[in-house]
């Protein structure tokens, strides 16, 4: 079986592809580029494709069923940059990955401290042999409530992890975990929002959670809330975000992600403007952290992601869109 995989990276992710090759007696055609009409044909002969968070739209789907492919399988947990639809209407299975747990949940603490601790202004200052204390004054974890909105397999050992520090843990999820429950208390949104100093996300993008952070729901919060976001850009409304954090409403965040930011990960733009007005206006405030979709980005998670990848499709696991045979 021939494996197409695009966006291959020979600095991370080509020793795992190697590895799991081998192991899973695949042969893969290494393309580095993103996917895209004009070179569609380089997957023909192959089973499946695997790609990244790159659009993949009707126009690529067709291509590649009159290729012969006959899987199409994402090397993120994330799969809205797939047009799901299309890929029903042709018959083609889709899938996503899971990888460790660890790698989202750990750096979505990190970002807690860091911005509970303002780091982002202690780093510059430090930058600029400024070593003055005025203004830069943190707060302890312990003595706050943080707000855990979605507790699939990261939300629960966001919360895990949290349970070490002492402080309050409020969750919301439509389906409780029992494990999530050891640490903390589910309660309503509304809820959530009212009472949380500090209020983390890990849901998927879906239409229930488009704009979930908007002007209502942030007039619903405390004054001076610290937002997270480590899940998806589209759960947060930027223009009335970037108000509240001007205003003084939202005292701090900490954005692993960001709305419309397909195909601007990950590539250098030094000296480029990057055609994204928002990502510049968030960037540059002192009170946040405006950080490029790494929070997946350690050693297991991307060999999880290779191998998962490859399985899907050996074992024609559409998991997404599941594969009609009729």
């Amino acid at each position: 079986m021939k494996i197409a995989a695009y966006n291959y990276r020979d600095f991370d992710e080509a020793q795992f592809f190697e590895k799991f090759a081998k192991e899973y007696n695949v042969e893969i055609v290494p393309i580095r580029e993103s996917p895209s009409a004009s070179n569609a044909s380089l997957a023909a002969g192959c089973e499946g494709v695997s790609t990244i968070t790159t659009p993949v739209t009707e126009e690529l789907i067709t291509l590649w069923k009159e290729a012969g492919v006959r899987h199409i399988s994402t090397r993120t947990i994330g799969f809205d940059h797939i047009d799901t639809e299309a890929a029903k209407r042709h018959k083609m299975a889709v899938s996503n990955v899971t990888y460790s747990t660890g790698s989202v949940a750990d750096y979505t603490v990190m970002l807690i401290l860091m911005a509970l601790r303002r780091m982002k202004s202690i780093i510059k200052r430090a930058e600029g042999m400024d070593y003055s204390l005025n203004g830069n004054i943190g707060r302890e974890i312990s003595d706050l409530t943080v707000g855990v909105v979605g507790t699939g397999k990261i939300g629960c050992h966001v919360i895990r992890n949290l349970s070490g520090f002492g402080c309050r843990i409020l969750a919301h999820d439509p389906y409780e975990n029992e494990e999530a429950k050891k640490y903390g208390t589910y309660c309503s949104l509304e809820e959530l929002f009212s009472q949380s100093d500090v209020i983390t996300f890990h849901t998927p993008a879906t239409e229930s959670s488009f704009h979930m952070v908007n002007a209502a729901t942030i007039s619903q919060m405390k004054d001076g809330v610290i937002i997270i976001n480590t899940a998806r850009g589209s759960i947060i409304d930027t223009p009335a975000f970037i108000d509240a954090l001007e205003s003084g409403k939202i005292g701090a965040a900490a954005l692993d992600v960001i709305e419309n930011e397909l195909g601007m990960y990950y590539g250098d733009y030094k000296y480029q403007v990057i055609g994204h007005r928002e990502m510049s206006v968030l960037k540059d405030m002192p009170n946040v952290l405006m950080l490029p979709h790494m929070a997946f980005y350690t050693e297991q998670a991307v060999s999880d992601m290779v191998e998962h990848s490859i399985a899907h499709i050996v074992n024609h696991d559409g998991n997404v869109v599941p594969y009609d045979a009729e």
